[in-house]
């Protein structure tokens, strides 16, 4: 009896790990950590040292302040603030955009639902033989 439950649950997790969802998750995942240390590099080796070169200073994080005799590094929040917008700036033009352009391109043009009534210019679906607003005949 145990054996036939034990069997059933394995059957289940099969499924469960089979189905489309599961597996683009999965994909998506190791294809987002991947894309994530290339995002991490942009950001660390190209984006960051061109921002020290103009403001002459390349890491924020011994920026600090005393306060009662604590130590409060604020530097340290100024570098995670500024690796985040920077990390989102990069994700932002460097795959947002081009994806919408790319995606674009293979758009098909949507299909019109509706017609204007030529005699009162309200909105007519496409199969109707007259307008609902004023009962004009509508040319097919």
């Amino acid at each position: 009896m145990n054996l036939i439950k034990l069997k059933n649950m394995f059957q289940g997790f099969r499924e469960f790990v089979m189905r489309g969802n599961a597996i683009d998750l999965a994909v998506g995942v190791v294809i987002g950590a991947a894309f994530g240390s290339v995002v991490n590099s942009l950001v660390t080796d190209l984006i960051t040292p061109l921002i020290s070169a103009i403001i002459r200073q390349p890491d924020f994080s011994t920026l600090s302040i005393t306060l009662n005799g604590s130590v409060i590094t604020y530097g340290n929040l100024l570098n995670a603030i500024l690796a985040f917008v920077l990390m989102a700036i990069a994700i932002y033009f460097f795959i947002v955009v081009p994806m919408n352009k790319l995606s674009s391109r293979f758009k098909k043009p949507e299909s019109p639902t509706h017609i204007d009534c030529s005699e009162c210019l309200s909105k007519v679906p496409i199969g109707a033989k007259r307008c609902a607003s004023c009962a004009q005949p509508i040319a097919s």
